[in-house]
C-alpha cells in the first residue's frame, strides 16, 4: 500500500457540483486546493452515473430572470453550446474540463475519505488531516489543509470530525415552520434511481427478473404518471427509503428501487396498455440519487420563514428559488401526490452563517448538508443551488487562507469582501452592487454611440385573444403613457392596470398605481395609447395588467426585448401578494410566462427613459434587479461602442467585461426541455478594446466568437491613455448590443 501525504491550502470533500465550484471558486482566488471525490466522474447526481437533471433557482420557468452566473452560470452556458441535445456523458465532459482547466486544483477521483482526524474540545473542534482510500490504485493518501468544506452530501466528513448536525423534521414549534410536523422526526426525503429507454425500429421482448416489483399491487398505476415515451428525469417519482436510514440502509433501498424499476418496465411492456413493443431498456442506474441526510448546524439555521419572507440577511452570498419541494416518506407507494410545492415571490438570498459550522472551527459545507431546517432544505437542496453555495464557500474558504482566519471571522469581519469577490467573479449576490474602489470604469465618464431612449416593439408575427388576463413586465424610471398594438373584432372597452412589484428582484403583481379603461373601435392593428402615469421614486419594473376581452387580440413579436416579459394569468383575483394563505396563493402560479418566451407583446413607450443608458454598466448590479441594469443600444447592423474616459491619463492593465446572457432563459444539463439554440443570442460575438494614444484610436485587443457571459482580458503591455472604447462588432443573433458591466484595472 502507498502512504502519501498531500498539503495544500484548502481540502474539497465531495465531486458533486457543490464540490467543483468551491474547489474552481478557490483555485481561482489563488488557494492551492485538493478535490477529493469517491466515484469515478464528477457531477455527483448530475453525472452519468445518477443523471438527475440540474435544477435551481428558475424552477424551470417559474422564476424570472433566476438563471445562476458565475461557476454554475459558465458550466449551463457551455453545456448549451456543446450538448444542447442533453448527453449526460457530454455533460460529465463539461464538468471535468472545468475543474482541470485550473492548475491550482489536484483531482482525485475514486478516493473514498472515511478518516477524519480532528482535535479539541467538542464546542471547539479543528480538522487535522482527513484520509482517503484511492479504490484500485491501492494509495492511501492523507490530505492536510488549513481549511475542509464537507461537500460529500450525506456530511460524512463533518460527522467524523464531531461538527453539530441535524438528521429527519424539526417540530413545527422549534422554528414556527407551517410546513414542519407537530412532533420532530427522523424521517427524510427518500432517494431515486433513473432509467434510459430506446426504440430499436423493431419488436424487443423483455422478461422480467424474478425481484421485479408486481406495481399492480401497488398504488403506482393510479397515483403516478407512467408513459412508455419517457424516461428520465420523468420518474423523478421513482424514490424510496424517506422512512428508512438512507446511508445505513443504502443497499436495501437500491434493491427496492431497482424491483420498482424492472417491474414498471414489465408494466410497460407486457401489459398490453402502452405502444412499447419496439422500446428496450438502455439504461438503468445503479447508484441512488439520495436528496437528504445530515444537515449540519451552521451559525445560522436556515428555516420556511426566511425563505417566503425572502429575508436580505447582511451576510448574503447566494440566493436559492426553487420552490419548498417536499415529498412524501413513503415515495413511491404514498397515495398522495409525489411532491407538494411552496413558492416564494422571487428569488431568496441565503446567509453564508449557514455554510460553515457552528463548532468545527475550520470546516466550511455546501450542498445538500447546509445549516437549514428539513422544510428550508425542501428548497436549498436543488443542485444549482448547490453549486452557488459551493462557490460561496470556496470563495469563503480562500478568504480565511488569505486571513488566516476562521470562517466564522470572515462573516463578522471580512463580510464585505466576501460579498465584493463573488460580484468581482461574476457570481451573484441578490441586491448587493459591485463596488471595488480599484475599478477605474467607476469613476470614468461613459458614454456610447447611442442607446435604447424608448421602447418599442413594432414587429409583429402573430396575433393572441385576450381569452385570459395577460402581464407585460418592463422596466420603467418614467412612464407617461404606453402603447399597444392590438385587433378589436368589435367596439368594446379595455380594461388595463400598472402595479408596481413590490421588491427589485420580484416579478410579479404587488401594489396598484394606476389603471385605465379604453374605449376601443373596432378594427385591425390599432395603437391603442393607455394613459398611465407613473413616476417611481426609484426605477423598477412596472407589472401591466391587460385584463380578458375576447372581442381583443393583441399582437405578439418573435423578436424579444431585454427587460420585457409576457404572461399569462390564471387565477388573477389572487395577483397581488398575500401572506395569509401562501398555498392558496403564489403569485409566480398565477403569472406564466412560459406561453411568451422570448415572445414579447407589440408596445410603445411614450416619452424618453435613461432604464438602457451608458451609466448602467457603472451601477453594480451584474444582473436584472429592478431593471435590466446594462447598455442597451438601438437595433443597428454597424458597430457600436462604450467609451471610457478620464481627466487624467491612467494606465490600463486588464478589462473585465459582462455581456448579457438572458438569465431569463431557462437552460437545463440533459433532457428535461430543450432550448433550441446553442449560443444565447443577445451574447456579443466579436469585439475589439481600443485606447486613445497619442490622439489616435490604437486596438490593444480583438475577440471573436465569442460565447461566453464574463470575458476577463489581461494586456500583454500596460496601456497608458485617457480613453477607453468598447467596439462591439457583431452579437449572436441579438439585433442590439447589451453589455451588463466593464471593469477596468491599473
Amino acid at each position: 500500500m502507498r502512504q502519501e501525504i498531500v498539503k495544500v491550502d484548502i481540502t474539497v470533500i465531495g465531486g458533486g457540483l457543490a464540490g467543483v465550484c468551491a474547489a474552481v471558486a478557490a483555485a481561482r482566488l489563488g488557494s492551492k486546493v485538493a478535490l477529493v471525490h469517491n466515484r469515478p466522474v464528477l457531477g455527483g447526481n448530475s453525472s452519468s452515473e445518477v443523471r438527475v437533471w440540474v435544477c435551481g433557482a428558475t424552477g424551470h420557468g417559474i422564476h424570472r430572470y433566476a438563471r445562476e452566473t458565475g461557476i454554475m452560470g459558465e458550466m449551463f452556458v457551455e453545456n448549451q453550446y456543446r450538448n444542447k441535445e442533453g448527453n449526460p456523458y457530454y455533460w460529465d465532459l463539461v464538468v471535468l474540463e472545468t475543474v482541470r482547466n485550473e492548475p491550482n486544483i489536484s483531482l482525485y477521483l475514486n478516493t473514498d475519505v472515511h478518516e477524519v482526524e480532528a482535535e479539541g474540545p467538542e464546542a471547539d473542534r479543528r480538522i487535522k488531516s482527513v484520509t482517503g482510500w484511492m479504490m484500485a490504485s491501492e494509495r492511501r493518501i492523507r490530505f492536510e489543509s488549513e481549511q475542509y468544506i464537507d461537500c460529500t452530501g450525506d456530511g460524512l466528513v463533518g460527522f467524523l470530525a464531531g461538527a453539530k448536525y441535524r438528521l429527519g423534521r424539526e417540530s413545527k414549534d422549534e422554528y414556527q415552520e407551517a410546513w414542519a410536523p407537530d412532533v420532530a422526526d427522523e424521517i427524510t426525503l427518500g432517494s431515486t434511481i433513473l432509467f434510459y429507454t430506446r426504440d430499436e425500429g423493431r419488436p424487443v421482448k423483455y422478461v422480467p427478473p424474478s425481484f421485479a416489483r408486481d406495481i399492480t399491487q401497488t398504488t403506482i398505476p393510479l397515483k403516478r404518471v407512467i408513459r412508455s415515451g419517457d424516461s428520465g428525469c420523468h420518474y423523478w417519482w421513482i424514490e424510496w427509503g424517506g422512512e428508512h436510514d438512507t446511508v445505513h440502509d443504502n443497499e436495501k433501498i437500491r434493491d427496492e428501487l431497482w424491483a420498482a424499476i424492472y417491474g414498471i418496465w414489465d408494466y410497460i411492456k407486457n401489459s398490453g396498455q402502452f405502444d412499447a413493443d419496439n422500446m428496450t431498456l438502455e439504461w438503468v442506474g445503479a447508484v441512488p440519487g439520495k436528496r437528504e441526510y445530515r444537515r449540519f448546524v451552521g451559525d445560522y439555521v436556515l428555516n420556511q420563514n426566511d425563505i417566503l419572507a425572502q429575508r436580505e440577511f447582511e451576510d448574503r452570498i447566494g440566493f436559492g428559488g426553487w420552490s419548498i419541494d417536499l415529498h412524501p416518506p413513503q415515495g413511491m407507494y404514498a397515495e398522495e401526490s409525489g411532491s407538494k410545492h411552496l413558492y416564494m415571490d422571487g428569488v431568496y438570498p441565503i446567509p453564508f452563517r449557514s455554510l460553515y459550522s457552528v463548532n468545527v472551527s475550520n470546516m466550511l459545507m455546501a450542498g445538500r448538508n447546509i445549516s437549514a431546517t428539513h422544510v428550508a432544505f425542501g428548497t436549498t437542496r436543488v443542485m444549482a443551488t448547490c453549486a452557488v453555495l459551493g462557490e460561496a464557500a470556496g470563495t469563503g474558504a480562500a478568504l480565511c487562507v488569505k486571513h488566516g482566519v476562521t470562517p466564522r471571522t470572515v462573516a463578522q469581519e471580512y463580510r464585505h469582501e466576501l460579498q465584493q469577490t463573488l460580484l468581482k467573479q461574476d457570481a451573484s449576490v441578490i441586491g448587493v452592487a459591485y463596488a471595488d474602489p480599484h475599478d477605474l470604469a467607476r469613476t470614468a465618464k461613459v458614454e456610447a454611440s447611442n442607446y435604447m431612449r424608448s421602447i418599442r416593439i413594432e414587429r409583429s408575427d402573430e396575433t393572441a385573444m385576450l381569452a385570459e388576463d395577460v402581464g407585460i413586465l418592463l422596466p420603467v424610471d418614467q412612464l407617461s403613457r404606453l402603447e399597444l398594438l392590438l385587433d378589436a373584432n368589435e367596439a368594446t372597452q379595455l380594461e388595463i392596470e400598472l402595479w408596481s412589484t413590490g421588491r427589485p428582484e420580484n416579478y410579479v403583481p404587488y401594489t396598484k398605481e394606476a389603471s385605465v379603461l379604453l374605449d376601443l373601435p373596432a378594427g385591425e392593428r390599432q395603437w391603442a395609447l393607455c394613459d398611465l402615469a407613473w413616476k417611481p421614486s426609484q426605477p423598477q419594473n412596472a407589472f401591466i395588467i391587460v385584463k380578458a376581452n375576447a372581442a381583443v387580440e393583441l399582437h405578439l413579436s418573435h423578436e424579444p426585448m431585454t427587460g420585457v416579459i409576457g404572461f399569462v394569468g390564471t387565477n388573477t383575483t389572487r395577483a397581488a401578494a398575500t401572506t395569509e394563505n401562501r398555498e392558496a396563493s403564489q403569485p409566480v402560479l398565477t403569472w406564466s410566462m412560459k406561453k411568451y418566451a422570448r415572445k414579447p407583446f407589440c408596445l410603445r413607450t411614450v416619452g424618453t427613459t435613461e432604464v438602457y443608458c451608458p451609466s448602467q454598466v457603472q451601477n453594480g448590479f451584474i444582473r436584472p434587479y429592478g431593471g435590466p441594469n446594462m447598455w442597451v443600444s438601438e437595433p443597428s447592423n454597424e458597430p457600436q461602442w462604450l467609451e471610457f474616459s478620464w481627466d487624467e491619463t491612467v494606465v490600463v492593465k486588464e478589462v473585465q467585461l459582462v455581456f448579457n446572457d438572458d438569465v431569463n432563459e431557462d437552460l437545463i444539463n440533459l433532457h428535461h426541455h430543450r432550448t433550441d439554440f446553442e449560443v444565447i443570442p443577445e451574447l456579443v460575438k466579436d469585439y475589439s478594446l481600443q485606447a486613445l494614444i497619442d490622439g489616435e484610436w490604437r486596438t490593444i485587443h480583438r475577440e471573436t466568437d465569442n460565447r461566453k457571459r464574463k470575458r476577463t482580458h489581461p494586456l500583454s503591455q500596460p496601456v497608458a491613455t485617457s480613453a477607453l472604447r468598447l467596439v462591439l462588432e457583431a452579437t449572436n443573433g441579438c439585433s442590439r448590443f447589451e453589455v451588463i458591466r466593464v471593469s477596468i484595472y491599473s
